[in-house]
């Protein structure tokens, strides 16, 4: 097995916008993506596992086990709300050639759906104190970096690694709009308030009403998930120790 998809539903969905949510630095996109599933109600419809996920299982209080997984979700928009894919999970590839696959896979359901935008999420690491997080961005067009860019959002200088990067870069040889969103964040917790800006700049181009209190518990919630799976909060030895399985993180 490399990639494996199962699917329990296929919607019929009108030109939707997926919207990346796996884990990354300040888990921006793992916050945007559970917060955006709860609000909007969104309903599972299939799952991705890989050979290059994290070789472990976590165990449940009952004695049951789950793994590292990648899901999707639809959400169809009532009036003016665009429909919407949005991809949770709690972990990334851990190799390069299987972030190659999984985007691969990815970008095939999302095709498949009639999907022609992909947006993706994450945070951008910064050492100082942050009052008030800036939200960077950069495109697959011209026509949607600027779209971004009028809503107040900076131009994003460097490398974006991982899932988030790869995606956009992957858009450009399938004819796809890419976007990918980052807030800055010191990177050391789920950041609500780095997820806040962000999701204010998703709300504004998605036309999509997303209540944005209850963000801080769903902060607590991802880092109770993402804790389970030893991502959350390792020792300054693990951190070291385990540093080349989670490169991916941004």
């Amino acid at each position: 097995m490399v990639c494996k998809v199962k699917f329990y539903d296929k919607p019929v969905l009108n030109d939707p916008v997926l919207i990346e949510g796996l884990p990354g630095i300040g888990f921006v996109a793992n916050i945007t993506a559970l917060h955006l599933i709860k609000e909007l109600n969104a309903k599972l419809f299939a799952q991705i596992q890989s050979s290059a996920f994290q070789d472990l299982a976590v165990t449940t209080n009952n004695g049951g086990t789950y793994f590292p997984t990648n899901q999707f979700y639809y959400h169809k928009g009532e009036k003016s709300e665009r429909d919407l894919i949005i991809l949770y999970g709690n972990t990334q590839a851990l190799t390069t050639v299987g972030q190659y696959e999984l985007c691969g896979k990815i970008l095939d359901i999302a095709e498949d759906l009639g999907c022609r935008y992909i947006l993706t999420v994450g945070g951008l690491r910064k050492d100082e104190k942050i009052d008030k997080p800036d939200v960077y961005c950069t495109a697959s067009d011209t026509e949607t970096l600027k779209e971004v860019l009028d809503m107040g959002s900076k131009i994003m200088k460097g490398h974006i690694f991982g899932v988030a990067g790869l995606l956009v870069g992957l858009c450009k040889l399938r004819n796809l709009k890419g976007l990918c969103l980052l807030a800055e964040t010191c990177g050391l917790y789920p950041d609500a308030e780095a997820t806040r800006e962000v999701l204010k700049i998703i709300n504004r181009m998605l036309n999509l009403r997303i209540n944005l209190e209850n963000l801080n518990r769903v902060a607590e919630e991802t880092g109770e998930i993402l804790k389970s799976f030893g991502i959350v909060s390792p020792s300054s030895v693990e951190k070291k120790d385990r540093k080349e399985d989670f490169r991916w993180f941004i």
